[in-house]
This record gives structure tokens, sequence and C-alpha cells, in this order.
């Protein structure tokens, strides 16, 4: 027995069982017509049960499993924005040269519905993201990301985020911009090719960042209004947001 495991033992149990109970009834009522008609109608209904199981109840209670994914998901999503992404568009958006062009795909407001956010999404894919890198204070940039860098770390262990390769792929973007902000020693002297090279790294991250802060916030919407209220309010690309309610 040491060679079978304990769902074919456990099968075996209950065949031998059912073949007592019917040896039972058989036993004690001498009617094995009867017994036979109960057979075959319970093994005709099998089939249609493995249909019920494998068809309608398994779908609905893998649907429920992607909602709880979905959810913790979003639950470390809103946790990254609210220590690190916010604060990051913020920077970038205060000296993006172009922004004025695509305030309108980013100002969000609670009247907005699937398909406005769906054309928005559709617009910013055609948009350049650049920051001017000489005026973006990288000496601060360096310190905020040095500053999260264990916060990070613990994002991208986060089995959770497996899942959303979009997101994680932007983690590791904001990752590697930390990397290379930290292995320069005087950032206000640096060579034009240099220079260059952080602002593709900024671009990177800058572009990812946008896609999923619209994706967060359409989440928002649809299921936490308080929470969507507030990161409203809060808008990174509005410079005259404020958390105050008026």
């Amino acid at each position: 027995m040491k060679h079978f495991g304990w769902p074919i033992i456990l099968g075996i149990a209950l065949v031998a069982l059912s073949a007592i109970g019917y040896g039972v009834h058989y036993a004690v009522f001498r009617d094995a017509h009867h017994i036979f008609i109960f057979l075959v109608g319970d093994i005709a209904f099998v089939f249609v049960e493995v249909l019920l199981v494998t068809t309608v109840i398994h779908r609905v209670l893998e649907e429920r499993e992607k909602k709880s994914r979905l959810n913790k998901l979003n639950m470390v999503i809103g946790t990254f924005f609210s220590e690190v992404g916010t604060d990051l568009l913020k920077r970038f958006a205060n000296f993006d040269p172009d922004l004025n062009g695509i305030r309108h795909e980013l100002g969000v407001t609670d009247s907005w519905s699937d398909e406005q956010f769906d054309e928005a999404a559709k617009h910013l894919r055609r948009y350049g993201y650049t920051s001017r890198i000489e005026e973006l204070k990288l000496d601060e940039l360096r310190s905020f990301l040095s500053s999260k860098r264990d916060f990070l770390l613990r994002l991208l262990e986060n089995p959770t985020l497996l899942e959303h390769e979009s997101f994680t792929e932007m983690l590791r973007a904001v990752f590697h911009l930390s990397e290379e902000l930290t292995a320069r020693g005087d950032l206000g002297e640096i060579p034009e090719a240099d220079s260059k090279h952080l602002a593709a790294d900024i671009h990177r991250v800058y572009l990812r960042l946008v896609h999923e802060w619209l994706d967060y916030m359409q989440y928002l919407k649809a299921n936490y209004p308080y929470l969507f209220s507030f990161a409203i309010r809060t808008n990174p690309f509005d410079r005259a947001a404020s958390p105050y309610v008026h």
C-alpha cells in the first residue's frame, strides 16, 4: 500500500463501501432489479454532474478566485503609487515641455466612462514622454529613489505581481533608473552622452508609469469610489490639484 497515494486508497475504500452497501440491500430485500434501476440511474447522472461541476461551478469558483487575485494585485499597485509612483509622476510631469498636449487625456474625473479611459489610453500610446533632464534635479530624484529601495525590492519579490507583466516591467524600469543614478557621483556634471542615456531611462519609467496609473484609476473608479475621489483630487498631472474637498 506504500506505493499508492491517499486519493487511490480513498477511492478503493469508497468503492468497497458502496459494494458493501449494495450487498446489504440485496441481502435484506432480495431485489436485484431495484438495485440495478437505481445503479444505472446514478451512473447516468454522473455525466450531468461532471458537466455541472466542470463548466458551471468550476467557472464560478475560477471567476471568484480571479477577482480575489485582482483585488490583492491592485492593493499592491495602490501601495506603490502612494509610496513612489505619484511622486515620480509629479516630478516628471512638472518638467515635461509638452504636457499641455495630453493634459486633457490625464484630467480624469468621476464622470469618465470606460470608453473615455480607453480613448485616453489610445491617445497616450502616441505621446513622446519627455522630461527636461537638466531641470529635473537628479540629486533629489536619486535621494528619493534610494530612500524607497527596500520598498521597491519587496515589491519585486511579491509573487502576486508575477501575473501582471506590464506592472512588473515598470517596477524593473524604476529600479534600473535608481541604480543608474546611484552609481554616479556628481549628477550636476555629467557628459552629454550620459545625459541622453539617463533621459532614455527616465522616458522608459515615465511612459510605463502613465499607463499603469491610468489603468489603476479606471480600476478605482469601478470598485472603490472613495479611493478614486482622493486619487483625482491629488492628480499628479494637475498643478492645481488639492486634497481638500471643495
